[in-house]
């Protein structure tokens, strides 16, 4: 073996009791949450490529003494091409890992209109006498309870709104409240 040969023979064991590169893991305290950025971003594409304006994905989950968790979330693509996203059910973040809640929280959407504000609320398994809206400044509050349901949410509106205008009607698991904005400009925000 040449002096050249061997002065490279050692460097090469060297780099074989490396271990792959592949195989190193830096955790930096993100977590999911780029793997999950990544899922999200994939949904948002797959939309743009199908030409869909909106998609949903729900699920359950049933724990001990007959808990029964609903999660979900609704994405929409608005006219700037921006997506919202909308969580519903009972399931929520805690400290400790997710938390199951009596009360769940309905899908909800808020059109502004112009002169007035239109909320749409999916709260099926209730009946029409079981929902209550109260409406304060620009912060609608809807409670609704059903036989086996309860719903909970507050909903902030895109202006300040008129209480007494508030008309409401619910159908087929969904409902509909229109309030009329409030005259006064340095109210809208």
């Amino acid at each position: 073996m040449s002096e050249e040969n061997r002065s490279q023979e050692p460097r090469r064991r060297a780099g074989r009791a490396r271990p792959p590169q592949g195989d190193v893991k830096i955790d930096l305290g993100f977590g999911d949450l780029f793997r999950g950025l990544g899922s999200f971003l994939d949904l948002v594409g797959q939309m743009a490529e199908q030409g869909q304006d909106q998609v949903s994905r729900s699920g359950e989950v049933h724990g001990p003494g007959g808990i029964r968790g609903v999660y979900g979330f609704s994405v929409k693509v608005g006219a700037g091409g921006a997506p919202t996203v909308e969580r519903f059910g009972n399931v929520h973040a805690t400290e400790r890992g997710p938390a199951v809640s009596e009360e769940r929280e309905p899908l909800v959407d808020v059109f502004d209109e112009g002169g007035y504000v239109l909320v749409v609320a999916e709260l099926p398994g209730v009946a029409d006498a079981g929902i209550q809206v109260e409406v304060k400044d620009d912060i609608l509050t809807l409670h609704a309870e059903g036989r086996d349901r309860k719903y909970f949410k507050e909903v902030l509106l895109p202006a300040v709104v008129d209480p007494a205008s508030l008309r409401q009607s619910y159908q087929n698991g969904v409902l509909e409240v229109r309030l009329d904005k409030t005259g006064d400009p340095s109210a809208q925000g």
